[in-house]
């Protein structure tokens, strides 16, 4: 941990750099409506599962997935439902079209 820097704002670091990459956003934002499989997710990004897998362990060392195995599947669901909130406050940040 850097100096000066407290373990709540490392968490918060982590929790933001694993929602910092597109096809993890993506990831998220589609968590919001209920869970997903792997499988689904892979489709969703349209990489190979590998590459999905690695994205859903980067979101979930961070804590913001749960997952569960039935049988040869494995499934994904948000474990902070405020992200939502988060998502649509960061939308108010972006400047209006219309302002200069």
């Amino acid at each position: 941990m850097a100096t000066g820097v407290s373990a709540r704002t490392e968490r918060r670091v982590a929790v933001i750099k694993a929602l910092a990459h597109p096809s993890r956003l993506v990831i998220a934002e589609a968590l919001q409506r209920g869970e997903l499989c792997v499988c689904d997710l892979r489709d969703l990004v349209g990489s190979d599962i590998s590459t999905v897998s690695k994205h859903l362990t980067v979101m979930r060392e961070a804590g913001l997935l749960e997952m569960e195995k039935r049988g040869l599947n494995v499934y994904y669901r948000l474990r902070c439902p405020c992200l939502r909130n988060f998502l649509e406050c960061v939308d108010s940040l972006a400047p209006s079209k219309n302002k200069k």
